[in-house]
């Protein structure tokens, strides 16, 4: 029997208008698009939605409003699996969040966002009957959502204790703060120095990551080499984590794992093969597309295909491997749901050969193996 994953946390409406060739926006001009593209967007949308997709029972919990923006996400959920939508709270009080994607040819994309009813969520909104019969608990893009970095994030603390405290694995995608709004006056260092004892697998973005515990170095996440990345890996499993995985974009995924007594503490969904996960340091490239539409939901598909991939037991290395497929995949689609395929589907493209991006010069200490996949220092299976 599969196990089952909750995904819980930030859910919106998205609304993506087409372009099809690249423009500048200047104040004061109305520039002409094709039509949207409207579906269901967040880390409960994106990845608990690409989870099921790939054929892993799942739950999505999230927060929406009693409106036309609420109505139009459960149906577009229904449509699809309309078991998913069990633990989903909705209120009259708030409104429903929503998110246009400018998505512009050439040009890195942008989001004008309402945080609506994900400002107020809380451990109160999570079904937690359900989470106890569940394998897996993620939860994302808390940066997004008031009520869990309030007050030194007091609830998202509280949830990831009773989470362990039931016995699942947790995993944590954590999105990336406002720097101008109020989660940019949090010390998010201070919040995962506590927080990360608690959560077994932390898959921020290289940027996230460094705004959260190397601010000095914000805005390089892009050039990070492999021996920086290393360094954060090193870390994040000093803060208590057990697998960290840092979204590189264009760059691949770089994974580090912690030694096989804290993955044997990893709860319910932990890896089947202890010993093929614990310490290890790889970097993953990415799979070329046939063709780039867009990259909305990209590094959700990632999560979603690693944390699908963990909990069917398979090795490190085929866990990353897959989570890179799934996100080339998704980037061949404007929306972040259209471009994944089936487990099976997939499975068969990497079999037959899927060609791969090289990865960027590796540091001494690194080296590359028949895959494609680099090594760190401090992997003890190279």
């Amino acid at each position: 029997m599969l196990k089952r994953a909750i995904v819980a946390g930030h859910i919106c409406l998205d609304i993506i208008p087409h372009f099809d060739h690249h423009i500048s926006l200047d104040p004061g001009r109305l520039y002409e698009v094709g039509s949207p593209t409207i579906a269901t967007g967040g880390a409960v949308s994106n990845t608990g939605m690409t989870m099921h997709l790939l054929g892993q029972p799942v739950t999505l919990m999230g927060k929406i409003g009693d409106d036309s923006f609420g109505k139009s996400v459960l149906d577009v959920v229904r449509a699809r699996a309309p078991e998913l939508l069990s633990g989903m709270a909705q209120s009259p009080a708030v409104a429903t969040s929503y998110t246009v994607v400018v998505n512009i040819p050439g040009t890195d994309r942008m989001f004008l966002h309402c945080p609506g009813a994900n400002a107020s969520y809380s451990s109160a909104d999570v079904n937690w009957p359900l989470v106890a019969d569940a394998h897996l608990f993620h939860f994302g893009y808390p940066a997004f959502m008031a009520a869990m970095y309030a007050d030194d994030a007091r609830e998202l603390l509280a949830m990831y204790a009773r989470a362990k405290e039931l016995g699942v694995t947790t995993s944590l995608d954590p999105g990336m703060p406002d720097a101008a709004g109020p989660a940019g006056k949090v010390d998010w260092q201070r919040v995962l120095t506590r927080l990360l004892p608690s959560v077994d697998v932390f898959m921020p973005s290289a940027d996230e990551l460094l705004y959260m515990i190397d601010s000095a170095r914000f805005g390089k996440g892009d050039e990070l080499s492999g021996n920086e990345l290393a360094e954060l890996g090193a870390k994040m499993l000093a803060m208590g984590v057990a697998v960290a995985a840092v979204k590189l974009g264009k760059r691949g995924m770089y994974i580090r794992s912690a030694g096989k007594a804290r993955l044997e503490a990893m709860g319910a969904g932990r890896p089947a093969a202890l010993d093929a996960w614990a310490d290890r340091e790889l970097w993953f490239p990415i799979f070329q597309e046939r063709c780039f539409r867009g990259a909305t939901g990209a590094g959700d598909a990632s999560i979603a295909a690693f944390l699908t991939a963990m909990l069917r037991g398979l090795s490190l290395s085929d866990a990353g491997t897959f989570a890179a497929a799934v996100g080339a995949c998704n980037v061949e689609a404007p929306d972040s749901l259209s471009g994944i395929q089936s487990w099976d589907a997939t499975m068969a493209r990497i079999a037959a050969g899927w060609a791969k991006q090289p990865l960027p010069a590796l540091d001494r200490g690194w080296s590359l193996d028949q895959a494609g996949i680099a090594h760190g220092p401090a992997d003890k299976q190279s």
